[in-house]
This record gives C-alpha cells, sequence and structure tokens, in this order.
C-alpha cells in the first residue's frame, strides 16, 4: 500500500495535549479528511470555536488529529464552501456566524437547474414551506417585524405592473417572513431559496398582467401582514395559503409535473 493510501485508512494517532483535549471529538473511521471536517464542524456547533476566533494552525491541528497538512486542508476547505470559515490569504482561517445563505443558495440553484421540473419542484417546496414561514412570523411578530414587511408590502404596491421592480419587493416581503419566523434555521432557508424563487417569479410574471390582476395579488400579500401585525398565526397560515391556491393554475400550467 502507498504512504498516501496508509494515511487514508490509517487510525487516528492519539490527540496532542497542545491543544484542549474537550475541543474536538474523536476521529470515526471514513476519509480523514472528512473525519477531521466532522470534528471541527462539531467543535463549531458545540462553541468551542466561536464566530470570529481562528482555527488552529494546520501544523497544529495535523499533529492533535494524526494526520498530513494535506488532509487538514482539504477540510477547511470543505468547511469554507460550506461558509463555516473564512480562509483569508496570509491570515489565520477564522470562523463566521452562519448567518450567509450563499452557500445554501448555490447548493439551491445547482439541485434545481433551470429545467421546468426542477422549477415545478420549487414551486411545490415553497407552497409547502411558506405557509408555516407566515405561522412562525404571527406568532413572533415585533413592532419592528412589521414595520419592515409593511415596508416591502409598499414597495410591492409602487412597483404595481414593474415586473423587475416589483420581483425584489415580493422576494423581501417573503424575505421578511423568514427573518420574523424566530427560527435561525428556516430563515437561512429562505435566503437560500430566493434565487429560485426569482426565477419562478421571472416565468410567473412573464405573461401580460392585468391591473386587477396586480392588485388581487398585492391583496394576497395584504391579507398575510394584517394576520402576522395581528399576531394571528392560523390567519397568517390560512392567508399564504390562500395566496398559493390562487395562483395554482397559472403555475400548473407553467409548471407541469411529470405524471407518475
Amino acid at each position: 500500500m502507498s504512504c498516501k493510501a496508509a494515511e487514508q485508512h490509517a487510525s487516528i494517532a492519539p490527540m496532542s495535549s497542545a491543544l484542549p483535549t474537550d475541543a474536538f471529538g474523536p476521529l470515526a473511521a471514513v476519509r480523514l479528511a472528512d473525519g477531521v471536517l466532522a470534528a471541527l464542524s462539531q467543535a463549531i456547533l458545540d462553541g468551542h470555536l466561536k464566530p470570529g476566533e481562528a482555527l488552529p494552525s494546520e501544523a497544529a491541528l495535523a499533529a492533535r488529529f494524526g494526520v498530513s497538512k494535506q488532509v487538514v486542508r482539504e477540510a477547511v476547505r470543505q468547511l469554507a464552501a460550506l461558509g463555516a470559515v473564512q480562509i483569508g490569504q496570509g491570515r489565520a482561517t477564522r470562523v463566521v456566524e452562519m448567518t450567509d445563505a450563499q452557500p445554501l443558495a448555490r447548493f439551491w440553484r445547482f439541485a434545481v437547474g433551470s429545467t421546468r421540473e426542477g422549477l415545478a419542484e420549487a414551486v411545490e417546496m415553497r407552497r409547502i414551506l411558506e405557509p408555516h414561514v407566515a405561522r412562525l412570523a404571527a406568532q413572533h411578530a415585533t413592532g419592528e417585524g412589521v414595520a419592515a414587511l409593511r415596508q416591502a408590502l409598499a414597495r410591492m404596491e409602487a412597483a404595481l405592473g414593474d415586473v423587475p421592480a416589483w420581483i425584489p419587493a415580493d422576494l423581501d416581503f417573503h424575505e421578511q417572513l423568514g427573518r420574523m419566523s424566530g427560527n435561525r434555521l428556516v430563515n437561512l432557508q429562505v435566503q437560500g431559496l430566493r434565487p429560485v424563487f426569482q426565477e419562478v417569479l421571472k416565468h410567473f410574471n412573464s405573461a401580460e398582467r392585468s391591473r386587477q390582476d396586480w392588485q388581487q395579488t398585492l391583496l394576497r400579500h395584504q391579507r398575510v401582514a394584517d394576520a402576522v401585525a395581528a399576531r394571528d398565526p392560523a390567519a397568517a397560515q390560512a392567508a399564504m395559503l390562500e395566496h398559493f391556491e390562487a395562483a395554482d393554475a397559472r403555475l400548473a400550467q407553467l409548471f407541469p409535473r411529470a405524471g407518475p
């Protein structure tokens, strides 16, 4: 067996006492880079490595886990791809707070693509997700959050019939509900799905729409905002579900799902 292959399958050497012994757990019997990734991820999730803190050096981590610097480098690159750390050229790699949904956005763009089938699945997922997001937003509504929701609604009203201005205002309205949900993961998910939903809205608004149609869409968003402002979770959920039901025929025409 080559040295490189041996390294990939070798057992992990005892951890060095140069670093805190409780910061990382033992590595599982998997590819070494995946094991280092899992251990570093757990240390971040457990709070042993906090946002803003620098990771130990490659040499220290390599000694700690009994692997090569190359293995550590690969694990850190994967962490950076997840948005969990920021690699600085000539500077220490630092943990970042998981408030940036860009890694999720990249994933969803890749997973959905630009096919009608992918967009149809995105519409289906949005319909499942958003009524519950509205419900959570009503449960956790604050005066500040409601004011931001009303601002997005006002931008939508000002953009009636103006598709390039309407779409970002519409997306901001739904993102604000995610921020108000009181759930960090829900908020990240809604933000991460923005590029996909933007593509759906481009298709949805591509056809000529009457002034009355635009106003009805605005009114449905108004009902959601009113229910959230009233701190009425059931009404907020129902209003969002009504919003999607009203658009069902158009969505089914644009994004038909393949049969079984």
